[in-house]
């Protein structure tokens, strides 16, 4: 009876350690808050992950920039010492050049258009492209449509932009268009932003509203204009070699894990948009929101041009034309 049970105990603690052996543990990182569109996205993916492979495989979330800067965690997917990352387009030119298109100011018309145009034909075949550099995009999410603050003014027209020192992400498109506003541009990793903020280092910034709000950037902004000016996409990527390890079910699991994330991280980008003037305006900011846009896309007509010039035309209007 003793050894019985004894054979019982230890095909059960050998049981126990194969499971535990079987589990292969990868990371994923956001450069905002766990509180936040980007942390409901990946805290949705490790949760779904987890399901989807009957525990096989776990996705470790980080937070605040903590394993680095959305351009750092981007590198180290695509070396591999990292196997996942969220990030916003921001960097991502710099890896993959054909994703610059989606930075062009007021490209898109609403959030409906942005998402027809990512989840369609033109975004799927963009997330053919980072195969060759080393990654796997699993789905395009969101960051959202982006809007200047600073300390200094009140942001009323494209000339009172002029002479700013305004924070941007390390982007060619987004340097240039905000060049053209007459903006000192000051390209920075996200986590140091609320420093140089705070010191004065820089004027301002332009985020959407849910970074905005996950950031507490009221603490250190006082003026917010809602300009529009940028749709900001967010992407799940992951090692290539990581993911083309993986069994084709395992693969289909990663992917359907990060739509699932997708579709979490949109409707709280919603729910910021819904709630995100009156909760920054009852923080104390100054949010001027009957923008004319007219005035800020002809303030960028000669940039514009350049980008027509660089992407097609007809490049951009197909991606105007999309319903």
């Amino acid at each position: 009876m003793q050894l019985t049970k004894l054979v019982v105990g230890l095909s059960l603690a050998l049981g126990f350690v194969a499971t535990a052996a079987a589990q292969t543990t990868m990371r994923i990182s956001i450069s905002t808050a766990q509180n936040s569109h980007q942390g409901v996205a990946i805290d949705t993916f490790a949760k779904e992950v987890e399901k989807r492979t009957g525990g096989r495989y776990k996705v470790q979330t980080f937070y605040n920039g903590a394993l680095g800067g959305e351009r750092e965690s981007i590198e180290a997917v695509q070396l591999g010492t990292q196997e996942l990352a969220f990030s916003s387009t921001g960097p991502v030119p710099n890896f993959v050049p054909e994703t610059k298109i989606l930075d062009v100011p007021f490209l898109f018309r609403d959030k409906a258009h942005a998402r027809a145009v990512l989840d369609g034909p033109i975004g799927q075949d963009l997330l053919a492209k980072f195969d060759a550099k080393g990654f796997k995009a699993l789905a395009w999410a969101e960051n959202g449509f982006r809007h200047m603050t600073n300390s200094k003014r009140d942001v009323k027209e494209p000339g009172d932009l002029k002479g700013l020192k305004m924070r941007t992400m390390e982007n060619p498109v987004h340097i240039a268009a905000y060049k053209g506003f007459g903006i000192i541009t000051t390209p920075m990793a996200f986590p140091e932003v609320f420093t140089a903020l705070q010191q004065g280092t820089v004027d301002g910034q332009e985020n959407p509203l849910s970074v905005i709000i996950s950031a507490k950037f009221d603490q250190v902004q006082k003026h917010l204009t809602l300009t529009g000016h940028v749709y900001s996409p967010c992407i799940f990527v992951m090692n290539k070699a990581a993911f083309d390890k993986l069994s084709a079910a395992d693969k289909q699991a990663f992917v359907d894990a990060a739509k699932e994330g997708t579709k979490a991280n949109r409707a709280r980008v919603d729910e910021d948009d819904a709630k995100g003037v009156a909760d920054l305006r009852a923080k104390g900011m100054t949010v001027i929101d009957n923008v004319d846009k007219t005035k800020f896309v002809a303030a960028l007509a000669p940039v514009n041009a350049e980008f027509e010039k660089q992407f097609s035309k007809a490049a951009i209007d197909k991606i105007r034309d999309v319903k």
